[in-house]
Order: C-alpha cells, then sequence, then structure tokens
C-alpha cells in the first residue's frame, strides 16, 4: 500500500461518506434559500447559546469573588 493510496482513500471517504449533507445542500441552493443556509442558522444559534451561557458563569463567578484578582502579568503595572 503506498502513500498515495492512503490518501485517495482518505478523500474517498470525505467527499463520498462525510460531505454528502452539504452536497444535497449545494443541490437546493438555487431552489430554495433557507434550505441551503440551515446549516449556518444552526451554527450561529448554537454559538449564540453558548454565548449567553458563558457570559452567565463569568458573571456568577465575578458577584461571588472567587477570581484572584491581586496578580498581574507584569510588575510595571501595578500590584
Amino acid at each position: 500500500m503506498s502513500w498515495k493510496a492512503v490518501f485517495e482513500s482518505v478523500q474517498s471517504l470525505t467527499e463520498d461518506v462525510l460531505l454528502t449533507p452539504y452536497n444535497a445542500l449545494r443541490t437546493m441552493e438555487l431552489d430554495n434559500w433557507w434550505m441551503a443556509n440551515f446549516v449556518s442558522w444552526i451554527l450561529m444559534a448554537i454559538g449564540f447559546v453558548a454565548f449567553i451561557y458563558w457570559m452567565g458563569e463569568l458573571k456568577k463567578y465575578d458577584d461571588n469573588d472567587e477570581e484572584d484578582k491581586t496578580s498581574t502579568s507584569h510588575s510595571f503595572l501595578g500590584k
């Protein structure tokens, strides 16, 4: 088995199996804009929810004063 065969098998797996849903969405692009961008909308929604959750967690730790704010990264910034 050569390296070329390994890379061709990875290419075949990626194009024929893993990217099949995206190929189906690409064929719908001219027919329905909303269906073509469905994956983008879902990823944006997941990112928005994760951002809101993370900001809530940071607020919770800030309200509890659990963060050690005594040290600085450089000595010239103060104590």
